[in-house]
């Protein structure tokens, strides 16, 4: 939790948000991904200073267990001194216990994001699903909670002015932006009207920019003309050169271009593999012009030019 101090942005963590989609996808499966397709709602989780402080911590707790279908989990939640900004004690289960920040006992408008995280944390638990490594897990947290509708409110607790900063979660704001803005295009929502910060608000609009650069990718025919003239001499090189890559390529993950040539026996035709813009699995298929081509994992249909 950033409380006053630096915040990070940009996309330092691109390559695990991207990890963390696929691993989305093959765990759940594409059916079980598009029953999260409506996010949960500002009015769900609204808290004001005239609540309660436990009751409405417990109210919202409930609403994101409903949310992510977790009906035998029961939250506990407690407020204490600590650094970070709440836990989750992962147990068998049914209670879990939640502590949060005693700062959200003056911020009760961001106990819903601090909540969410947490109760994505069971969620996964009880998928056993996890990334090695506790800033990797985290990441795989913070991705699983707003793709699956819930980490709007996550970048909605972002704010950052001359004087002071919040930001929950390990992602960045762009990054958080990014990835919901990936939810936002696979599943037709318009979570603009939803941001209270105008900080998030901005975060979103740059992470929409960059998801759709994603669809706008060679070998894709959305692909803009230096894209396709670049990929154009890159596939000429392989062809010619009998070799995975082109001169201007790199693997998955590079800031350059997502493709990769290949000859899977050495001799045969030409193929190229390159990421799904929606779930990131690699699809490969032969290079050999205009073709459409079936994600095996999300079957998102894509118009190329192979």
């Amino acid at each position: 939790m950033a409380n006053g101090g630096p915040v990070e942005h940009g996309y330092p963590h691109l390559e695990t948000v991207h990890a963390a989609i696929t691993a989305l996808y093959r765990r759940l499966s594409y059916d079980t991904v598009h029953t999260f397709d409506t996010s949960v709602t500002p009015a769900d989780v609204a808290f004001c200073d005239q609540d309660d402080l436990y009751l409405g911590a417990q109210r919202v707790a409930r609403e994101l267990v409903r949310h992510l279908r977790l009906p035998d989990a029961r939250m506990i939640v407690s407020f204490r001194e600590m650094q970070h900004a709440a836990s989750v004690e992962l147990a068998a289960g049914p209670e879990y216990f939640i502590e949060l920040n005693n700062r959200f006992r003056t911020h009760r408008k961001d106990i819903g994001a601090a909540l969410a995280h947490e109760v994505m944390h069971v969620y996964l638990h009880r998928l056993d699903l996890s990334f090695p490594g506790t800033r990797a897990n985290e990441i795989l947290t913070d991705t699983a909670t707003t793709y699956l509708g819930a980490g709007w409110l996550l970048l909605d607790a972002y704010r950052e002015d001359g004087a002071s900063s919040q930001k929950l979660g390990y992602l960045t704001p762009e990054e958080f932006g990014y990835v919901l803005a990936k939810r936002s295009l696979a599943f037709g929502e318009a979570p603009e009207t939803w941001f209270t910060s105008p900080q998030a608000y901005t975060a979103y609009t740059k992470g929409l920019a960059r998801a759709r650069q994603d669809e706008q990718q060679p070998p894709l025919t959305a692909a803009g003309w230096a894209g396709r003239r670049r990929y154009a001499k890159d596939r000429r090189y392989a062809q010619e050169h009998g070799t995975a890559t082109g001169p201007g390529t790199r693997r998955p993950g590079g800031p350059y271009a997502p493709y990769a040539f290949s000859r899977p026996d050495g001799t045969g035709p030409l193929r190229v593999s390159f990421p799904c813009p929606t779930c990131r699995q690699r699809i490969r298929v032969p290079a050999r012009g205009r073709m459409r081509a079936r994600c095996g994992l999300c079957g998102t249909v894509l118009d190329c030019d192979t």
